[in-house]
């Protein structure tokens, strides 16, 4: 598996999440929102200009903008 992060990520792939880089708030949000270590997500839609994307965790789709997406690190399936 390639780890990328999440805002590098195409519509359709999917992995593992394998870090948070975001400290404070941010990071509280995301952990809230369910993004942590070992969570499947996959990237359902981006925004025409890329900012935000949608994205599917643990059945519920959230919307993250761009420079929260960077702070993710994915194991991304298929080696992508």
């Amino acid at each position: 598996m390639n780890v990328i992060a999440l805002s590098d990520m195409q519509v359709g792939d999917s992995g593992i999440v394998e870090a948070l880089q975001g400290r404070g708030n941010i990071q509280h949000r995301l952990v809230d929102m369910g993004v942590v270590k070992g969570t499947r997500i996959t990237v359902v839609k981006k925004a025409p200009l890329g900012d935000p994307i949608e994205v599917k965790v643990k059945g519920c789709a959230l919307a993250l903008r761009m420079n929260e997406a960077a702070m993710i690190s994915v194991a991304v399936e298929g080696g992508n």
